[in-house]
């Protein structure tokens, strides 16, 4: 029986996300904390996208579906008040409730770094790609995969790939846990016959040569050690990537296209903030996990050796995070121009800080924002997911964004404070632009039979508090109908609600300078008092 109910939620659901009109626009269980239990996967395939094709199917091809002239396509897998529920994609942490500055140093974890009693048993080797590493085992069993920083940038990329999990973990994301470790030459033993292929595509056993090889192109530390991330692997049948957009035929729960999900589209803002310009379908990972009785796909992000002015191998170009890495209109002006034309992002200024990269704050504008090639589910974002993103990085004080960028073991303190001083600057400039796209009030609730709520623009300094006006509904709930109240016009709940018959819904049209921009608030009374039950915006 249970899993019936999960089959009918879930499909309720995806109607919802289809726009299919149902039965009433509010459940007797609404709003929803966290999405229902997933049905079980039995089988998923493992399956490996193909980067190129990936990058010119987003380049040229613009897949996923689109919003249409005069008619956009609301954000799904959001529950009645716009939140994004917890799920096998997203749960709410920091931007919901605020962490302890342990939690968010803490990250995804801080309690299984390699073991340092016995040799770290190298089991495969990636010697291929932008990033060679090696996949070892420590002495209690636990796997890792080992990545390590340019020779050029010491500190960059493994900084930035703990910093990157800690972030993005405060921010509802699964990602794996990464560790700092610091190491003699000598812990790195080969296991037995490892096989690699060769620059000839040929297959051969890796040596202590080629483990050498690789070695030489990494810093050393004054000891001679050597700095790497650990990334600790995850647990679950490994399915490689997702798409940012359509779905997973195989997995039952996957019911809203990615690129209409709130929690990939508000995607944008987190990667615009943090410079995750990489933020392409090769740094994800679908996994099948066993989790007691239930048997489901997870979905992580992984791989942040490229953000915080990281390319990983070297410091990121200035174009990256201002241009995708190919459009017409930018080859065209360049031609045409001669190559005199300057663009805004070629004037920025960087630090010489090799364990920084190219990471700044004064050219940052969070709009002209740009991945390296267009991603389905960051174009379709609207105003209330922006927003709801924009919100989230407001959460974060100065002083738990040092706390997590002093995760990443800078040794020199002036890289320390210039990626706190950008990531600060950065963050105001996001809830600056994007507050002023919506009316943004926030926290709605009932107290003293009145109705109450933040102004985020007012709270953080961008502007004064607005003139705000309100007219009160009563609500059909099954007809979903709105029947104006007359005189009812101040932010106490309405006279009428006292004596009503319950459930009984109502609801208060809030506007403020900017007409255009309102928020709709749904409170519903029961037994157990007043609730807000509903939030919807229009801008």
């Amino acid at each position: 029986m249970a899993q019936v109910q999960q089959r009918v939620l879930i499909t309720a659901l995806a109607l919802v996300e289809a726009g299919i009109s149902h039965a009433a626009k509010f459940y007797p269980d609404d709003p929803l904390k966290q999405a229902p239990a997933p049905v079980r996967v039995e089988t998923a395939r493992r399956r490996k996208l193909n980067d190129q094709y990936d990058f010119f199917l987003n380049t040229f091809a613009r897949p996923g579906e689109k919003h249409g002239l005069g008619r956009f396509i609301p954000a799904g897998a959001v529950n009645t008040l716009g939140e994004a529920p917890d799920s096998e994609w997203y749960t709410n942490r920091h931007g919901y409730r605020a962490m302890s500055m342990e939690e968010l140093v803490r990250g995804p974890g801080d309690a299984n770094p390699p073991s340092a009693d016995g040799p770290w048993k190298i089991i495969e080797s990636k010697l291929e790609g932008i990033t060679p590493g090696f996949k070892i085992e420590d002495a209690r069993g636990n796997l890792y995969m080992l990545k390590f920083d340019p020779r050029t940038n010491p500190e960059m990329a493994t900084a930035a790939d703990v910093i990157g999990s800690k972030f993005f973990h405060a921010l509802g994301y699964n990602v794996p846990e990464n560790y700092l470790v610091q190491f003699p030459r000598r812990r790195l033993v080969l296991g037995k016959r490892i096989e690699i292929r060769d620059a000839f595509g040929k297959r051969r056993t890796l040596s202590e040569r080629d483990v050498d090889e690789v070695l030489m192109t990494v810093p050393r530390e004054p000891d001679g050690s050597l700095r790497a991330v650990a990334s600790r692997y995850l647990t679950g049948a490994l399915l490689r990537e997702f798409r940012f957009h359509g779905t997973r035929r195989d997995d039952p729960n996957d019911v809203v296209r990615h690129e209409h999900r709130r929690d990939l589209r508000g995607l944008f803002v987190f990667c615009a903030w943090l410079g995750h310009d990489d933020s392409r379908a090769i740094n994800t990972l679908d996994v099948l996990v066993d989790a007691g009785p239930l048997r489901y796909v997870k979905h992580y992000l992984v791989d942040f050796g490229s953000i915080l002015g990281s390319a990983s191998t070297k410091a990121n170009s200035a174009r990256s995070g201002n241009e995708h890495l190919f459009t017409l209109r930018s080859s065209a002006i360049e031609f045409l121009s001669l190559g005199f034309f300057i663009p805004r992002w070629a004037r920025a200024d960087f630090p010489h800080l090799p364990a920084v990269g190219r990471f700044e704050s004064k050219v940052f504008d969070p709009e002209k924002y740009r991945p390296e090639y267009p991603n389905p589910a960051f174009r379709n974002r609207l105003p209330d997911d922006t927003f709801w993103a924009a919100r989230q990085v407001m959460r974060f004080r100065d002083g738990e964004i040092r706390a997590i960028v002093r995760a990443g073991q800078y040794s020199d303190p002036r890289a320390e404070d210039w990626i706190v001083q950008c990531l600060i600057e950065r963050r105001d400039k996001i809830g600056r632009s994007y507050f002023s796209k919506v009316l943004p009030l926030d926290d709605f609730r009932i107290r003293d039979g009145q109705l109450e709520f933040e102004d985020l623009a007012a709270k953080y300094g961008f502007r004064p508090p607005p003139k705000l006006s309100v007219e009160w509904t009563r609500f059909d709930n099954d007809a979903e109908r709105h029947t104006p109240l007359e005189g009812e016009t101040s932010f106490r709940l309405p006279r009428e609600l006292a004596t009503a018959a319950l459930p009984a819904y109502y609801a208060a049209s809030i506007r403020g300078d900017n007409r255009a921009q309102a928020v709709q608030v749904y409170v519903r009374k029961t037994g157990a008092g007043v609730e807000v039950v509903g939030v919807e915006r229009t801008w």
